[in-house]
Order: structure tokens, then C-alpha cells, then sequence
């Protein structure tokens, strides 16, 4: 793995453009809404590097996907402190009947992030399936929540004491707003509530990832590669922020969990199991041998080789190129601005 520093400027568009894939991939489950994962792959010196901002990203937040991109193919990542990686299942926002087929495909795991407050469900849907959780994970099995800021502070908090009874280890974005994670945590805590709080999308699609841990809003920070520009700033924000890190994932193909895998390694401590297990829930994947956990853990390795024929597999068509190559394009101009 490659400890090089970041390159100081961005190589020239035109070399991007030029080795440009887009893959589109059916998941195996709908998540968040999504059935499908579509991504630009850029090829670079040292192999390949994920662009896959979702579609709610414009093109100042897609240039932090992008330069965590350029990291890979052209700089590689810092060296690693561990050489595995512990990682949890992920079960999205099903019924409680289908959990069971969920977490099957992590064996191994014995922690689970369960999505909740999904649109057009309510809090007994939420509740059936993290009991589902329980029921297979047993009485030693870890589970996380996370809202993705889909409650207001009532709703969260109604929520999280009904779901506490499951012994979560924490709730990960109950609500969108640093001041409602703030209160929300404040309530529980004056409750004798204990549900931690995790900041996600308060950390990743933030123009200040600090205001956080300056407000007192989370116990601990989710932290995903791309958004926040690479592993090097990814590690910087973890530093500045000085709370406890748990590395996610963004649905990315092995190239892109690669980074996050690079990342969790590169954690000086890493107190919790990490959302990097996501391929999971791909049908397919762009390298021969995908960047899968056994037991629970993943090994932390080398930039994975991409398959050429699996490229040809998964390819979105010349239409969806052009789409990915002027957002792309659009991203790079804030690079160089």
C-alpha cells in the first residue's frame, strides 16, 4: 500500500477523462431507496479510484469524491497500524421477516447497523425489524441504528427510548441538524436514556465537520472516505474533531471500499466495528475476488486489480459515460479553484 504523499495539484482532466469507466450494478435488496449503484471508475498510475457522489451532491461536495479518487489511483494511502479490520452487517429498512436473509449474507458479524425512520414507514416497523436484529444476533450481538436525520427531536426521542430496550450501541444521525443532535442527546442523557449519538451526514456533507464535536452534538463521529476528500483529510478531520471514529461506507463498489478499508487501518484507535461490509449487497462487482469480510473482519490489502471483462459486464452504456464525464468534469473545476 503505497504511503506516497497526496499529489499537490490534480492530474490534468483530459487524463481522467481518458481512462473513465461507469458501471452500473443492482443491489441485491433496495437501500435507501436505490436499486442500483452506478459509479465512475478513474484509472491513475498506481490502479483505479472510485467517483460515486450520489445524486443529492453537486459539484463543490462531488470534488471531495473526486480527490479521494485521485488519491488512489495517483498517491495511494498512509500506511496502515492493523492489518484487519472488524465490520458490521448492514440491514436496510425491510421487514422484520426478511432480517434473517439480510444478515445471512455476513456471516461472521456480530454487529449490525439497522436502517430506520425510512419514509413511509412508522416506529413499529423500526422496532419489528431491530427486534428481528436481536432475535438472530442473540443477547451478545452488537446493534447501531441509523436514521440518516430522518427524525425531529420529539420523534428521536420517542424513538430511541423505545428502541433502547434492544440495548443499542448507538443511534447514528437521529436528526439532520447539529443543534437537534445536540438536544436530543442533552434529553436522552437527562432521561437516564443511554443511547449514544453518532454524527454522519453532520460530518461528510458539512462545510464545518468541527461544528460537531464543538457543540457537543455526538459521543462519536461516522466518517466515509469519499465525501470528505480522501483518506488524508478523512484522518486530519478525525484528529481536529478529537472524538471516537467509526469508518462507513458510501455503497461502493471493492475499489471504493478499498479506501475505507485503507482508512479504518489507518485509525490510530478504532474503538468499534466499521460499515465496510456494503458489498454485500451488490449483485456483482468490478474485480474477480471482491473485497469481502471473513468472520467478521476484513484483511486490509492492496488496491484491488479491476477486471476488464466485469468492466465490460457492468458497463452503464455511452449515454450514462457522458453523464459521469461532465459531472466529473464539473467536480474538477473545483479542484483547481
Amino acid at each position: 500500500m503505497p504511503s506516497s504523499a497526496a499529489p499537490s495539484a490534480p492530474p490534468p482532466l483530459a487524463d481522467l477523462l481518458h481512462g473513465l469507466a461507469v458501471v452500473r450494478i443492482p443491489l441485491r435488496v433496495r437501500f435507501r431507496g436505490v436499486t442500483e449503484r452506478e459509479v465512475a471508475l478513474v484509472r491513475g498510475p498506481l490502479g483505479w479510484g472510485e467517483f460515486g457522489p450520489f445524486l443529492e451532491y453537486g459539484p463543490r461536495e462531488s470534488s471531495r469524491w473526486l480527490a479521494s479518487a485521485i488519491e488512489a489511483a495517483y498517491a495511494g494511502w498512509p500506511p496502515p497500524v492493523r492489518d484487519s479490520v472488524p465490520v458490521n452487517a448492514t440491514v436496510p429498512a425491510v421487514a422484520a421477516a426478511e432480517v434473517a436473509g439480510v444478515l445471512a449474507r455476513f456471516p461472521g458479524c456480530t454487529t449490525a447497523k439497522v436502517k430506520v425512520a425510512e419514509s413511509g414507514q412508522g416506529m413499529g416497523d423500526d422496532l419489528d425489524r431491530v427486534a428481528a436484529v436481536r432475535e438472530v444476533l442473540g443477547p451478545d450481538g452488537r446493534i447501531r441504528v441509523d436514521a440518516n436525520g430522518g427524525w425531529d427531536v420529539a420523534d428521536a426521542q420517542r424513538a430511541l427510548g423505545a428502541l433502547a430496550a434492544y440495548r443499542l450501541e448507538y443511534a447514528e444521525q437521529p436528526c439532520a441538524d447539529v443543534a437537534d443532535l445536540a438536544r436530543v442527546r442533552v434529553a436522552l442523557a437527562r432521561n437516564g436514556i443511554d443511547v449514544p449519538i453518532a454524527a454522519d451526514e453532520s460530518i461528510r456533507k458539512a462545510a464545518d465537520p468541527l461544528r460537531v464535536a464543538r457543540e457537543g452534538a455526538a459521543d462519536l463521529i461516522v466518517i466515509k472516505v469519499a465525501p470528505l476528500g480522501g483518506v488524508r483529510r478523512a484522518l486530519e478531520i478525525v484528529a481536529e474533531c478529537g472524538l471516537p471514529a467509526v469508518v462507513s461506507s458510501a455503497l461502493d463498489t471493492s475499489v471504493g471500499m478499498a479506501a475505507g478499508v485503507a482508512l479504518a487501518a489507518a485509525l490510530p484507535e478504532l474503538p468499534w466495528a466499521c460499515g465496510l461490509g456494503t458489498v454485500a449487497l451488490l449483485e456483482g462487482d468490478v474485480v474477480a475476488e471482491p473485497v469481502a469480510q471473513v468472520g467478521g473482519a476484513l484483511a486490509v490489502a492492496a488496491l484491488p486489480s479491476v477486471d476488464e471483462a466485469l468492466l465490460a459486464r457492468w458497463a452503464a452504456g455511452p449515454e450514462r459515460t457522458a453523464w459521469w464525464a461532465d459531472r466529473l468534469s464539473a467536480a474538477y473545476a473545483h479542484l483547481t479553484h
